[in-house]
């Protein structure tokens, strides 16, 4: 876990308002990204040529990228380590990091970025609630660059969301397979009022 409340920058999130926890000791994010990488030359490289981030801080092994307005939710921690094995996916890894872009338009000038550098990528992938594009970055780390919009509240309303599976309409036919698939989740709203843990 990692203060935000000295945080600069990219401005936090909203935390759950109706939980046990007082609004300022609450969760309003994820991040920094943590990457641990053998060969730290080129992913520095790839950080700030390829992707613009800049290099801001440094501590023994630990590298701290910045994008933006830089703060929490836009920074990369890199650490140099050439001891570990290569990761391999597996329970319990990250897949991949997503790192929020504003429109089509932007990710579109990201794509002809990546392929005028000649870095091979997903070009754009369709996700209803949001456009992406994928790309590898270095062995077994992954980056998508995702559309802040249309977002998830387009086929439900924020009262009931998450209460049901939305699918995209290119996956509607398929719902009952798909459902057999998903692990059941207790998706009622809890009536339970919690009181402040003051």
């Amino acid at each position: 876990m990692i203060s935000d409340e000295n945080n600069q920058g990219v401005a936090a999130g909203t935390p759950w308002q109706k939980g046990p926890i007082p609004l300022e000791y609450a969760i309003t994010g994820l991040g920094p990204i943590f990457v641990r990488i053998d060969n730290f030359d080129y992913f520095k490289a790839m950080m700030e040529q390829v992707l613009l981030f800049k290099e801001v801080a440094q501590d023994g092994s630990f590298h701290l990228f910045e994008t933006g307005e830089g703060g929490n939710s836009a920074q990369v921690i890199v650490e140099k380590n050439v001891i570990l094995p290569q990761a391999r996916q597996g329970y319990g890894t990250v897949h991949h990091a997503a790192f929020r872009v504003e429109n089509r338009a932007e990710l579109d000038g990201w794509k002809e970025r990546m392929q005028s550098l000649g870095l091979p990528n997903s070009g754009y992938v369709e996700r209803y609630y949001f456009g992406s594009l994928y790309t590898n970055v270095a062995p077994q780390i992954l980056f998508e660059l995702a559309t802040d919009g249309p977002g998830f509240m387009g086929d439900e309303p924020y009262e009931t969301l998450g209460e049901k599976l939305s699918l995209p309409p290119f996956f509607e036919s398929k719902r009952e397979e798909i459902e057999k698939l998903v692990r059941p989740i207790d998706t009622i709203r809890s009536t339970k009022e919690f009181k402040k843990e003051y």
